[in-house]
């Protein structure tokens, strides 16, 4: 058995909407109320989350801030689509070519990850505050994704290639 079947049976992950394998770990006990919520939520939650080889995270985004950290594995990079339609690469991991061990992707904010070494996975875990809720998050559209890039961006293949049918 190889690694990734390894962690992903010793853990329990189970098979995420977004793709990859995860499992919720924590669950704060501790309500809040935020202005952009409707309702209250837990302060925060946490899951493992692993991504493996040619595996991805399709474009998603939730109503709350998620921050991930990086466990073991190779370089994950994580996608964020900003306002002005251009995608930033965030990379963590242990390389050199990574700018750390974590990242932040801003609560609304489109975002999609990858394994660089598709011959490799990467375990992380991702903290979310105020607590998620499968009920705020969205999977994005290809169509729709598309038309928020910059016209004749080479990002659109990026696009295409980390969404679902």
């Amino acid at each position: 058995m190889n690694k990734p079947d390894t962690l992903i049976k010793q853990l329990d992950l189970v098979l995420h909407p977004e793709g990859g394998f995860y499992k919720e770990l924590y669950r704060s006990p501790l309500k809040v109320s935020c202005q952009t919520l409707a309702t209250e939520r837990s302060a925060y939650t946490s899951i493992y989350y692993l991504l493996n080889g040619n595996d991805f995270s399709a474009w998603h985004r939730i109503t709350s801030d998620e921050t991930w950290f990086f466990h073991a594995g190779t370089d994950l990079c994580i996608y964020t689509l900003a306002d002005d339609g251009v995608i930033k690469p965030h990379v963590i991991g242990p390389s050199d070519a990574a700018l750390g061990f974590q990242t932040t992707v801003p609560a609304n904010t489109w975002f999609a990850a990858q394994v660089l070494d598709k011959n490799s996975y990467c375990l992380v875990s991702c903290i979310v505050g105020p607590g998620f809720e499968f009920t705020d998050f969205e999977l994005g559209s290809r169509e729709a994704l598309c038309a928020l890039i910059k016209p004749g961006s080479k990002d659109v293949k990026l696009i295409q290639a980390l969404t679902r049918q």
